[in-house]
């Protein structure tokens, strides 16, 4: 069994300020993490492998060499290889670019470490909110997906997913290979071991350029094969307080507001 798990570093979002002038960003000093979503497809990789022993991780990701501190937080926890995409010809690609590029990337990639029975994405990245890559992958490769996931076990040669959905869970089969996005379960993932952790940091991980993908088209990749512009970024302005309304008993606390809301106009 191989599962490769994708994954994205992203700024810690809890640690971004804005700035009171520009309205934009301030990203200096602000810490990379692991994407906390993709967290929990590398931790429901690993509860496969607790019971499937011959089980082996992958972990994936696309981005500039210090994404490979990321990848070796990863490799600490749970996985057993991983791999950069990295490339300039990659720069600037939106969500249909960057599933483009890591589904040529798991075609390479599986030349050498074998097929890929399943891959598991968080279900969007904290950065973007888009939600899309993990399924555009399943689209590129023609693999069936199942989005949502909270976990995951083998039954025969099906995966089943615990999926939530606005009425509760489902519980969904799906035939190998198979495309699953997680979002939060109700557990949390496991912590790295401090063997896992000395090995990590001694690892070697490949990179992934261009050159390696040699059926990729170029144009479908960066800047040029991405049909999604950013035309502005802002942030939203800030409201003012409101009032708040405490009268000795709720009925005067209703009076109160009725009576406020009738004087603007409101009722």
């Amino acid at each position: 069994m191989n599962i490769l798990v994708c994954m994205k570093q992203v700024p810690d979002t809890t640690e971004i300020k804005i700035d009171p002038v520009k309205n934009t960003l301030i990203r200096e000093g602000v810490p990379s993490i692991v994407n906390p979503f993709d967290g929990y497809a590398l931790e429901a990789a690993a509860r496969i492998k607790d019971t499937n022993p011959d089980t082996k991780i992958v972990v994936l990701s696309m981005g500039p060499e210090q994404a490979k501190t990321a990848l070796k937080e990863c490799l600490s926890i749970a996985a057993d290889q991983a791999y950069l995409v990295t490339d300039r010809a990659f720069g600037g690609s939106d969500t249909l670019a960057t599933s483009y590029i890591l589904s040529h990337s798991v075609k390479a990639i599986e030349e050498k470490e074998g097929h890929f029975d399943l891959i598991f994405c968080g279900k969007q990245a904290i950065d973007g909110d888009t939600a899309q890559v993990g399924p555009e992958i399943a689209e590129h490769l023609g693999y069936p997906q199942i989005t949502y996931g909270l976990e995951a076990e083998l039954e025969d040669d099906k995966i089943k997913v615990k999926k939530e959905v606005e009425e509760g869970i489902q519980i969904i089969k799906s035939s190998l290979p198979c495309v699953v996005t997680f979002t939060k379960p109700s557990w949390d993932p496991r912590y790295p071991t401090i063997k896992r952790k000395m090995a990590a940091n001694r690892a070697e991980i490949p990179n992934i350029t261009a050159k390696e993908l040699q059926e990729i088209d170029l144009t479908c990749a960066g800047l040029k094969g991405s049909p999604t512009k950013v035309k502005k970024t802002f942030v939203p302005p800030r409201k003012s307080g409101g009032i708040k309304i405490e009268e000795e008993t709720g009925a005067e606390s209703a009076r109160k507001l009725f009576s406020l809301m009738s004087d603007a106009g409101l009722v």
